[in-house]
């Protein structure tokens, strides 16, 4: 699998919330907390269980690979929401298992990858964020 490519979300995003980790007992509230948020009036098709589930795994990867606390951004743009997950361990670049791996775990960016319009990350002076981008549902109106 190639490596996650470094650059920043894309612009023009308000923030809908913010939850800060600072441990996996935490990880069940987050979901829910995010699908409370997402599902807010709006028909949003699976884009609420897709945010909560790749928030999830990039949260879990954050705690058991990061420094604490892990902190869970939830953007939006008239077109997208953006999940930002940031812990405090810039000298570690995420990398993606490999598909063909063994070992147990380590497929977070792969499910974020599969779910997401686009992944990536990017270090700021004491963060590492890794962040996913999911398409705001279009209606067609009557």
């Amino acid at each position: 699998m190639s490596s996650l490519r470094s650059s920043r979300p894309p612009s023009g995003c308000t923030e809908v919330g913010s939850w800060t980790l600072g441990d996996s007992r935490q990880l069940s509230a987050l979901r829910h907390s995010l699908q409370d948020a997402l599902e807010g009036g709006e028909e949003l098709d699976e884009v609420p269980e897709k945010v909560a589930l790749v928030a999830s795994e990039l949260a879990t990867n954050a705690l058991r690979h990061g420094l604490p606390p892990t902190v869970v951004r939830l953007l939006r743009s008239d077109e997208a929401f953006v999940l930002d997950v940031a812990d405090h361990d810039t000298g570690v670049i995420p990398q993606p298992e490999d598909e063909e791996s063994d070992s147990e775990g380590g497929r977070g960016l792969q499910i974020a990858r599969r779910l997401a319009l686009d992944v990536g990350w990017y270090a700021a002076d004491t963060t590492k964020h890794v962040w996913a981008q999911f398409a705001v549902p279009t209606r067609d109106t009557p």
